[in-house]
């Protein structure tokens, strides 16, 4: 028998399902947006409500865009330089990187990294794509700007066999970055440097 009434416990179990909220952070969070302004409350859950209604991804690049958008604007905006890519495992690793302001290129998004261990295998990532979109764009060349990991590095290996046959130039980040950061929690100076620095492979 749950101690709160049913529709809070509901909202705690709710909030329970998010990654890194254990069960005293759901009551917080919880109790936060009862005791609080109901405007609070309603603004998150129409947002939440929207969220898988109005997103989808991008069919060139695999970011994130709006539905009713074609294309990301990384990709379409005419001061994007379509010869160089990015290629990153998630969409959410573009912004860290968007937010150095150093970056003009346009992105690739993987939507994942090699691992066996879960049975991830190149056929679940867009690496067809992302060959297609080397003749197609004419791209000189790929930023391997996956994470510092054993499936970071080895997707990045993987990439460079793929498309060895191609004439193109692929760097990776400098090792700037932390083994085992993810570039979402990386800081803007360090991701900068990387991109700088970034080595041939």
């Amino acid at each position: 028998m749950h101690k709160y009434p049913g529709s809070l416990q509901a909202t705690i179990d709710a909030l329970s399902l998010l990654p890194g909220v254990g069960p005293r952070s759901a009551e917080r969070y919880a109790y936060y947006l009862l005791k609080n302004n109901p405007t609070k409350a309603r603004q998150i859950a129409s947002s939440l409500a929207n969220l898988h209604d109005s997103i989808t991804f991008c069919p060139v690049t695999f970011a994130l865009i709006e539905k009713g958008e074609d294309q990301s604007p990384l990709y379409t905006n005419p001061k994007r330089d379509k010869t160089i890519v990015a290629v990153v495992a998630e969409p959410f690793d573009i912004y860290p990187l968007e937010d150095t302001g150093q970056y003009t290129g346009t992105y690739h998004v993987l939507g994942g990294l090699l691992s066996p261990i879960v049975n991830i295998g190149p056929d679940n990532l867009h690496i067809k794509e992302l060959i297609n979109r080397i003749k197609t764009d004419n791209v000189k060349e790929i930023i391997v700007a996956t994470n510092a990991s054993v499936e970071g590095e080895s997707t990045a290996l993987y990439l460079q066999n793929a498309v060895s046959h191609l004439s193109i130039e692929m760097s990776r980040l400098a090792r700037g970055l932390p083994i085992g950061i993810d570039l979402a929690y990386a800081d803007q100076i360090t991701l900068g440097r990387a991109l700088e620095g970034r080595t041939k492979l």
